[in-house]
């Protein structure tokens, strides 16, 4: 339960009212990952992201369940992914929330560039992380699109020699997402 509590407390905090003004969710969300080692190239990815950004608040929280990556270069890569690595029966969620850190306007229309900075719980470890994203608003929509790096390391994912030169200790991200009026 520890390791859920940033990002329970968050979206219970942000829906606790009756859907406020500046209340959006995600309608349509996707998360790609790539490993790009020296023996392979690994990629993944799930349209299973969940969350909610309040920007009255200027808060947000973000999920994605991990056992809906798809696309790896074979199932007992995906296997691997799932029982070895990420061992998601015991932590089936990476999450991320926290605040907005810029003062930009985000109910008016345009295109932002901002830092939003929060806990990052990926394998039942938590970091810190401040993460720059572009957001374009129209019409009372809003489009996210983010790429960063998340290192092994810092969420104690830990790689077996024999594979390390087929699995990156450092992987990139790349996240879109949709999100509408709640």
């Amino acid at each position: 339960m520890k390791k859920f509590f940033p990002f329970i407390s968050v979206l219970l905090l942000m829906s606790a009212t009756q859907s406020p003004p500046g209340l959006f969710e995600v309608r349509k969300g996707k998360i790609e990952f790539h490993s790009s080692a020296k023996l392979e190239l690994i990629k993944a990815e799930s349209d299973a992201l969940k969350g909610l950004v309040d920007l009255g608040r200027k808060q947000f929280a973000f999920k994605v369940a991990l056992n809906s990556f798809k696309g790896f270069n074979s199932p007992l890569q995906q296997e691997h992914f799932n029982e070895n690595y990420l061992e998601t029966e015991t932590y089936p969620d990476a999450s991320f929330s926290g605040k907005i850190i810029e003062d930009d306007d985000l109910s008016k229309d345009g295109t932002y560039t901002i830092r939003a900075k929060g806990n990052l719980s990926i394998h039942g470890v938590i970091q810190e992380r401040i993460i720059r994203s572009t957001v374009q608003v129209s019409q009372g929509k809003i489009k996210l699109q983010s790429s960063f790096t998340v290192l092994l390391s810092d969420h104690d994912i830990k790689i077996p020699r024999i594979v390390s030169e087929k699995l990156s200790s450092e992987i990139s991200v790349q996240i879109l997402a949709e999100l509408e009026p709640k």
